[in-house]
């Protein structure tokens, strides 16, 4: 007898981890440095202010050596973008397919899996939680410890705590374990980095590897381009389904005003 059954999003990618990039130690690493720094710049840029990156990247398990391959390492990245809201933290790293990128607008990360997808990796390597702090700059710093439901596709919290803000602190700490293997890796890391700071000049980036070492990739210019903001649906990108989503929202009473409001770059003569 045929047996269906559903499976979440995170049990898809769970099992199917390598479409992501998460194919072998190395990559997984090298994926999880740039997914996680590329939402730190995104959430710098939303704000409109000059990005300050650093990522951390420390041995737990001190027997690994070049030759010896794969380790258990400790990540952490910090960033001084927007910081999240304490309703959403969980849910921003604990849950696949859930973000804030889901617009039509220009954006690094746009499909809410690759710094969720980083620490489910790190979660079935090395079956530790994941610690966020993060703060939007107010009175507050909000900190949890969680790891993701798989098969529900939600955050279990473990620990949250709640401090004073005396700093008047704004961005978010990511910290988590993985399983990697950064020897081989830690050319396409730098030269991944170096790349980054080369087109994102106004960002001051900050590295350090398992050895101690610190990578400075210091911002060349204070201007920064102008954010970028939402557009609308081009009309020759429509389809059956787009359209009736559109209709579903619009409030709209003739049809020259529809084309109009939710159409890009569809004037008064374009409509007519």
């Amino acid at each position: 007898m045929v047996t269906f059954q559903e499976i979440s999003p995170a049990d898809f990618f769970y099992r199917n981890r390598d479409i992501v990039g998460f194919t072998n130690p190395s990559r997984a690493i090298f994926v999880s440095i740039r997914e996680l720094v590329e939402n730190s710049l995104d959430s710098a840029d939303q704000l409109n202010v000059l990005p300050e990156v650093y990522v951390r990247l420390s041995e737990e398990d001190t027997s690994t050596t070049p030759e010896s391959g794969n380790g258990v390492y400790r990540l952490m990245i910090m960033d001084n973008g927007s910081g999240i809201s304490a309703r959403h933290i969980p849910s921003a790293f604990g849950q696949v397919l859930f973000g804030s990128n889901y617009k039509l607008k220009q954006a690094r990360g746009t499909f809410g899996l690759g710094g969720t997808m980083a620490i489910l990796y790190g979660q079935i390597t090395t079956h530790k939680p994941v610690i966020i702090k993060s703060s939007t700059g107010g009175s507050k710093v909000y900190e949890y410890k969680l790891m993701i439901d798989i098969q529900r596709n939600r955050p279990l919290i473990l620990d949250r705590k709640t401090r004073r803000n005396k700093e008047q602190w704004r961005g978010t700490i990511v910290e988590y374990s993985l399983e990697g293997d950064y020897y081989r890796a830690m050319s396409k890391i730098l030269e991944y980095l170096k790349q980054t700071a080369l087109v994102t000049p106004y960002a001051d980036i900050k590295f350090v590897d398992p050895k101690g070492r610190l990578y400075l990739f210091r911002r060349a210019t204070t201007k920064m381009p102008p954010p970028p903001t939402e557009t609308l649906t081009h009309p020759y990108g429509v389809d059956v389904e787009t359209l009736q989503r559109i209709i579903r929202v619009t409030d709209c009473r003739n049809l020259l005003d529809f084309m109009r409001k939710h159409f890009h770059r569809v004037g008064q003569g374009t409509s007519q």
